[in-house]
């Protein structure tokens, strides 16, 4: 990449940080003028709004897709499955932008977005296969389509009484997920 184009980049994700963190107009538009770049040169590094804003929360993704391993160490699948999405939830909760990129991520997973958004794939992936090979989620079932059914609760709102809404729809979710295990208890020690 040349150097113009690296300090391009590094522009627009510098003004997609700072546009996504302040209220109001979060649009490409803004974020372009803020970087002092046009739309074009936005598109030509991100092509969608989904891999910009999936860029910018790295360290979330990172972070998130990091916890896996320690989860299932430490837990039995179906409660490291809960506790999981549970975090993806939370930090969904905390920048509504994430939450709106990962809703919409899946369907319009070009390549740079399926760089973005491939590591919280393969993380859930994982979680997915670990509770197959335990028998405690319903055979078949995807990473995908765990998201795709955790899309509603992207939308439930961030104040305690949402908060709470939101757990109790997660351990619906999970009861139909993972009918043989409880995914909010671990199992006895033995």
């Amino acid at each position: 990449m040349r150097s113009d184009a690296r300090h391009n980049r590094l522009r627009i994700l510098e003004a997609a940080a700072e546009t996504l963190a302040a209220a109001g107009d979060t649009s490409l538009k803004s974020i372009a003028r803020r970087a002092g770049v046009g739309q074009g040169t936005i598109y030509r590094h991100f092509p969608t709004r989904e891999a910009l804003v999936l860029e910018v929360y790295w360290e979330e993704v990172e972070e998130l897709a990091g916890a896996v391993p320690v989860l299932l160490d430490a837990l039995c699948p179906p409660v490291a499955l809960r506790a999981w999405l549970k975090r993806l939830l939370d930090v969904g909760g905390c920048t509504p932008e994430f939450a709106g990129a990962m809703s919409t991520a899946g369907d319009v997973l070009t390549q740079q977005c399926r760089q973005a958004y491939q590591p919280l794939l393969d993380a859930l992936t994982a979680l997915v296969a670990a509770n197959e090979a335990a028998g405690t989620i319903v055979p078949g079932t995807t990473a995908e389509d765990v998201l795709l059914l955790l899309g509603p609760l992207w939308r439930v709102g961030a104040d305690d009484e949402e908060r709470a809404r939101s757990a109790r729809l997660l351990d619906v979710l999970l009861r139909g997920l993972c009918p043989s295990g409880d995914p909010r208890e671990a199992p006895p020690a033995q």
